[in-house]
């Protein structure tokens, strides 16, 4: 393929990808599978990556996340970030319209936009080209989160026309996101978040782009920032505009021509709200004139023709029943509230996470307590607190049993944690929960394996591990009830298609703690076998970004443990690949071959994500923190605390070797190696 040829292709490519992407985030009505994006995606990032002239800034393959920032920088906002003021019921809002009318007289006409539940943001284009993400802060100085918003595939990162401009918008998680984030963390023992809110600030100020890009954020524009440089004279108008460029406006808001019309419109939303796919816990009122909006000016922290309504969150009492113990597939043992049924939300709920000991001690719940419960976020449910007062006679307090419920084994509670385990390998629950992950979608991908049949075969005793799905005959799956030829032929070769999958799987599949599906296939693309997995020190593996000191040793204390040698040696003679299958790029030998290679600071001539593949194909490591280890610190301009931990490792005599390399040095091993 020629450069033209390319050129055309990739143009192509990208207009079909952000097609499909405002089909799915901002229409809702996608036109082929998430398998078809996937495979368009596939073949651009393979012609960028043949053709590296071709890449851009605006492309869709840059939404996957840059390198980890050392933190964020400081924004100004030229034009303040104000927040709203708060109504509560009926009487505020009236008393809000008046003050309004009384300034600009009856003539007003009010825009009424659904409040979303999130973080707010600020996104600056120029010449039709995003170039600056950034949160409120105090309204004044915020945090530049460009890389983290450029992952958000409803932003686009070129508008439709090459105008300068900045918008306001709200960054949410959609529930459905939020619902998956918080199986993952619950699955891997990490503290759950409370709502969508609080998981989309979370993601948008991680450090490490990727993270984001992982959580499927999505933005809704609900401002232009200095409409008066453009031709629109209402806020609608500006709304309306925006959306033209291709930003994410909110399409569920209305124009009222007076306050009682207002009133109507946020009681039409009270019920109908819940059938969003994100959460919102109000509705926006504005001026729409925009004149009559500068008329009625700001207050020191609010604008006076604006106001926020928040929806009350509905909350029931009950009687807490009982608290029910339940064993996660990593051991955690978690203690589940149950009460009677009360409707939330639209739907009847008689449980929720109590989440751990902590909790249940901190908000006195006892079985036998009247309860109050609400959905948080209008999602999960979640019991607010007792009601102490009610309590009739001596009810003890809540205590974690000593012994798993499910196997009798004692539970572990480590020092730094919450959850308390079940350590014991042969426990049914971690067996059941274990079969469960490994045949999963995202991890060995066993198509028809589902959770009824993984609790058949363990019942009639036909498998004890994930090597013993390797063993089944077709003989023994005609054995069981509503297993013909066609269904026990169907999955044997799904099973027999799984011993292909590559290392990740694999990895992610025998569920080791706190080893999600990016953190396996960082590892798998890093050491490409599982025998150098399996090898790997602590330094090793601390040395692979994305592994913290607490998942190396998850890592190492899985691999140390009898029962995991067994199952993989197993796993060995059954033919299951034990090796990464992905695309590794070529490496080119230089001083960094083998080495554990530190960038920090601001580099001029380039950034730092290129930074990084240069030394990855000059066969290095690149590392995120400095450590007696580290062979070489890559060191820009305002290099702090890590620069000062290399100096002070050489001084010390812990690694003499440990070489430090300004950028015009790091460049020379490049261009020595024909990269730049």
């Amino acid at each position: 393929m020629t450069i033209d040829e390319a050129r055309l292709r990739v143009d192509a490519l990208r207009k079909e990808i952000e097609h499909h992407n405002q089909r799915y985030y901002q229409e809702d009505n996608p036109s082929i599978t998430d398998a078809q994006w996937d495979a368009l995606m596939r073949e651009l990032i393979s012609l960028e990556t043949q053709f590296p002239e071709l890449q851009s800034p605006s492309s869709p393959t840059q939404r996957v996340g840059a390198s980890v920032s050392e933190g964020f920088v400081k924004v100004e906002h030229q034009i303040p970030m104000l927040s709203l003021s708060n109504a509560y019921s009926t009487e505020e809002l009236l008393e809000f319209d008046r003050r309004v009318r009384q300034v600009v007289g009856d003539e007003v006409h009010y825009v009424c936009e659904l409040k979303i539940d999130g973080l707010a943001v600020s996104l600056r284009y120029e010449q039709g080209r995003l170039v600056r993400g950034a949160t409120r802060g105090d309204g004044e100085i915020g945090e530049d989160i460009t890389s983290n918003i450029r992952t958000i595939r409803n932003v686009p990162l070129e508008l439709t026309e090459p105008v300068t401009l900045e918008v306001r918008g709200e960054a949410y998680m959609p529930k459905q996101s939020f619902l998956r984030l918080n199986e993952q963390r619950e699955q891997q023992g990490e503290p759950l978040f409370a709502n969508p809110r609080n998981a989309a600030a979370g993601s948008l100020r991680q450090l490490d782009p990727r993270i984001a890009a992982s959580r499927r954020l999505g933005v809704i524009v609900y401002q232009l920032a200095d409409a008066s440089e453009y031709p629109v004279e209402r806020h609608s108008e500006a709304l309306d505009y925006v959306r033209s460029l291709g930003l994410p406006a909110n399409g569920e808001r209305k124009l009222c021509s007076d306050i009682h019309e207002v009133i109507s419109y946020i009681d039409e939303w009270s019920e109908k709200r819940r059938s969003l796919s994100y959460a919102t816990d109000g509705m926006v009122i504005k001026v729409d004139d925009m004149a009559l909006q500068q008329e009625l000016g700001f207050t020191a922290r609010s604008p006076r023709w604006a106001i926020a309504y928040k929806y009350a969150a509905e909350q029931a009492t009950t009687i807490l029943r009982r608290i029910d113990l339940n064993v996660g597939r990593t051991g955690a043992v978690t203690p589940t509230a149950v009460f009677d049924p009360v409707q939330l939300a639209g739907t009847t709920v008689s449980r929720a996470s109590l989440h751990n000991e902590d909790l249940i001690r901190e908000k006195d719940i006892r079985v036998g307590d009247r309860i109050v419960v609400q959905k948080a976020g209008d999602i999960i449910p979640e019991v607010v607190r007792s009601i102490p007062e009610e309590r009739e006679g001596e009810i003890p307090p809540f205590s974690m049993p000593e012994r798993c419920p499910q196997c009798e084994e004692p539970l572990l509670r480590l020092p730094e944690e919450a959850a308390w385990r079940c350590v014991n390998p042969n426990c049914p629950a971690l067996i059941r929960e274990g079969l469960i992950h490994f045949v999963s979608r995202d991890a060995m991908n066993i198509d028809g394996l589902g959770e009824q049949w993984i609790a058949i075969l363990l019942d009639r005793q036909m498998v004890k591990t994930v090597a013993d799905l390797y063993r089944l005959t077709k003989a023994e799956l005609l054995t069981l009830e509503r297993m013909g030829e066609k269904l026990a032929d169907k999955l044997l070769q799904s099973i027999e298609a799984s011993k292909g999958n590559s290392l990740e799987r694999l990895l992610f599949g025998l569920g080791i703690r706190l080893v999600g599906e990016k953190a396996a296939k960082t590892l798998a693309q890093s050491f490409l076998s599982m025998d150098a997995i399996e090898q790997a020190t602590l330094d090793q593996l601390t040395a692979i970004p994305d592994v913290g000191p607490k998942m190396a040793k998850s890592i190492l204390f899985y691999f140390d443990t009898p029962a995991a040698q067994s199952l993989l040696a197993s796993l060995r003679e059954l033919g299951v690949n034990m090796t990464y299958l992905g695309a590794v790029s070529e490496q080119i030998e230089s001083v960094f071959t083998g080495k554990t290679v530190v960038l920090t600071g601001t580099l001029s001539e380039v950034d730092r994500k290129q930074a990084s593949v240069w030394i990855e194909q000059l066969g290095g490591n690149v590392s995120g923190s400095v450590s007696a280890k580290t062979d070489f610190v890559v060191a820009g301009e305002k290099a702090g605390s890590k620069l000062e931990k290399a100096e002070s490792i050489i001084a010390s005599g812990k690694n003499p070797n440990l070489r430090i390399l300004d950028e015009a040095a790091f460049l020379d091993v490049v261009r020595e190696a024909g990269l730049y």
